[in-house]
């Protein structure tokens, strides 16, 4: 401020006019202030407002002169403005009573050395400042939950404990996907419909790199294909008639950084197919209308449940593209080539249901399970899904029976599910009276058992056959002394330790 007075004067030509623009500056803040103090480069007070010094309650402002400033207002700033130079143009001052707004300036000399430092009060309450403060937190908390909104939105939302499942089949799944997690090659994820292919490439993204940047889906086949172009490499402003003016991004720079997840790419039209190539060969495209090249930063997790390979064959989906893809691709099982999965797999479903309607998790009795076992799943989990909620919404019980998954499986519509042949009726069980209930329960499970095992070509196959796992299925065999299993004469007690094999049945 004083700088720009001297400079004036200096132009000017008139050397009183300095002193006379210096002093009207500093009349013209004063008036305008609510207090004014002033102190020399050793923060020492050189001339203090007796309304600001009354403030402090200072009766005479002239006891306080030489003094240093922190000891008359305690927590100024002056001192700092003076050793740096720069001024604090708007800042809050705890006072007696309530807080001021103040503004501090350097004072420099002609030769630039700092002199001193002025500061002014320019407003006594707070409250006048309210309505801009307020308007200002109102626009960060927007921010905020724009931000919010948008990582909640672009983060992957499984990870790989959200894929359910102890069978062998699934625990080499998840290994494969972890290290396709710490590779940032393509994946190709291969599998039916409903087995779970978009969890896995959620799980794969939090697992990698990139986990902290945005996971983007894009399926091709919820998209008509004269739109799949511009929403997959944006549009340029004024590409085509009826286009934005302003431009529109494309899921590949929304994805930039992160992962693009593409479901269905076997339904992708061939023509898209080329620049889809250009992206994973060169890292680059061009949006739809622009002769702008962009970088592609993207890491492609690709799924389909048609069989590409086919589709290659038959000229319906390129070879080179396919070979792009295909640099590390992961079969995800059926529901009916994991059953041994069903009983957890169930579990995280019920679990699941319970959580959004807000009531406790209901139980399956080993008679539903085994009626479960026994379908095709077509759909897999999410038929699978689809017939415990009816089984729930059609059941008062919170216990589900094999009569209230049969009534479910019953009322789905046609071809949701497709049941294995079961067993032939059992005889009923002789020289057995109507007392020993648990004579005929061992008799009938023992008569069960040797048929399944009959049936079957190892004692896995049986095992999944009877909806039970592999080591019960032994346990039992030992306990019946099927297949020359026996118990060891320390474990009749039932132990699944004790099960020793001789020459019978084995897989």
């Amino acid at each position: 401020m004083w700088a720009v007075a001297a400079d004036v004067a200096r132009c000017s030509g008139h050397p009183a006019l300095r002193a006379s623009s210096v002093q009207s500056f500093f009349n013209a803040f004063e008036r305008a202030s609510q207090g004014t103090l002033v102190v020399d480069r050793e923060a020492r007070i050189a001339w203090i407002s007796a309304r600001h010094a009354q403030r402090f309650g200072i009766a005479d402002a002239r006891q306080v002169l030489g003094r240093p400033c922190e000891e008359v207002i305690p927590n100024s700033r002056m001192r700092e403005v003076v050793d740096t130079g720069q001024p604090i143009l708007l800042d809050i001052l705890d006072a007696p009573g309530q807080p001021l707004v103040v503004t501090r300036l350097p004072l420099q000399a002609e030769d630039g050395s700092v002199v001193g430092a002025v500061g002014f009060t320019l407003f006594e309450e707070w409250a006048v400042l309210s309505p801009l403060v307020s308007r200002f937190l109102h626009l960060q908390e927007q921010l905020a939950a724009a931000r919010k909104a948008r990582s909640v939105t672009r983060q992957a939302k499984y990870r790989l404990s959200d894929f359910v499942g102890v069978s062998a089949a699934t625990l080499e799944l998840k290994r494969t996907a972890r290290r396709a997690a710490a590779s940032g090659s393509p994946v190709l994820l291969l599998g039916e419909t409903g087995t779970g292919k978009e969890l896995l490439a959620h799980a794969i993204h939090a697992a990698s790199p990139r986990a902290h940047r945005a996971f983007v889906s894009l399926s091709m086949a919820a998209i008509p294909d004269n739109l799949l172009e511009a929403e997959l490499f944006g549009v340029a402003p004024g590409a085509y008639t009826g286009a934005d003016r302003r431009e529109r991004q494309g899921k590949l720079q929304v994805a930039h950084g992160g992962t693009l997840f593409l479901d269905e790419i076997g339904d992708m039209p061939l023509g898209l197919q080329a620049k889809l190539l250009r992206v994973l060969q060169e890292k680059e495209f061009e949006p739809l209308g622009s002769n702008e090249v962009l970088c592609a930063d993207v890491r492609i997790i690709a799924a389909t449940s048609r069989p590409l390979a086919e589709l290659v064959a038959r000229g319906a989906f390129r070879a080179d593209l396919y070979y792009r893809l295909d640099v590390l691709s992961i079969a995800v099982p059926p529901l009916r080539d994991r059953i041994e999965d069903l009983q957890p797999i169930c579990s995280a479903v019920l679990d699941s249901l319970a959580e959004q309607q807000g009531g406790r998790p209901c139980e399956v009795r080993p008679e539903a399970l085994a009626l479960l076992a026994r379908q095709r799943w077509p759909g897999n989990i999410r038929e699978l899904r689809n017939v415990l909620e009816r089984c729930l919404v059609l059941s008062d019980s919170r216990v589900l029976t094999a009569a209230s998954v049969r009534a479910a499986l019953h009322s789905a519509g046609p071809g949701d599910t497709t049941p294995s042949p079961e067993p032939p009726a059992l005889p009923a069980p002789e020289g057995l009276d109507a007392q020993s209930y648990q004579g005929a329960m061992e008799h009938y499970e023992r008569q069960l058992i040797e048929q399944a095992l009959a049936e079957s070509r190892s004692v896995a196959a049986a095992a999944k056959r009877l909806g039970m796992g592999r080591a019960t299925l032994y346990r039992k065999m030992a306990a019946y002394g099927l297949g020359r299993w026996q118990l060891l004469p320390q474990e009749a007690g039932g132990s699944e330790g004790g099960v020793k094999e001789g020459e019978g049945r084995g897989e």
